[in-house]
């Protein structure tokens, strides 16, 4: 039912903005083991969101590979946005702020950061209470059609 309605205003004019240029991007992510949302903004103004369940293999991963999981999946929908141009993504995991520099990676995790070498963007910390619309998307579970 919230979920509902959190769809159904973030659907209302004047919630959805269009781009203005290729500047000021800003990414919102959460990951819980229900799934995975991000919110693309640009000068304080949604314009897009996305979310979608984890995968079978995705439910065994660790709290922080679900969350890098959610910056990357945020890279990969918003490329035509995000590439080549500085951006801030916003998490509410702090230890991904230092994941760059982490000595001893697996090589999902290596994979993943050489993805986000691609990009100009500098992850940062933001309490999890300050982004309801991604950790909304997040919870959202599918419903499947009979």
């Amino acid at each position: 039912m919230v979920f509902q309605i959190l769809k159904q205003k973030l659907c209302e004019a004047p919630i959805l903005a269009l781009p203005e240029g290729n500047d000021d991007f800003v990414v919102y992510c959460d990951a819980l083991i229900q799934g995975l949302g991000d919110v693309l903004m640009q000068r304080e103004k949604v314009f897009t969101y996305v979310s979608r369940q984890l995968k079978p293999h995705e439910e065994n991963y660790t709290t922080q590979d679900l969350e890098l999981g959610a910056v990357v999946f945020a890279l990969k929908i918003w490329r035509h946005y995000l590439h080549g141009t500085k951006c801030i993504v916003f998490t509410d995991h702090k230890s991904l702020q230092h994941v760059l520099n982490q000595k001893e990676l697996d090589m999902r995790q290596r994979r993943w950061l050489e993805l986000l070498a691609d990009y100009d963007c500098k992850i940062r910390y933001h309490p999890r209470k300050a982004y309801v619309v991604a950790d909304a998307l997040s919870q959202k579970r599918i419903i499947k059609s009979r």
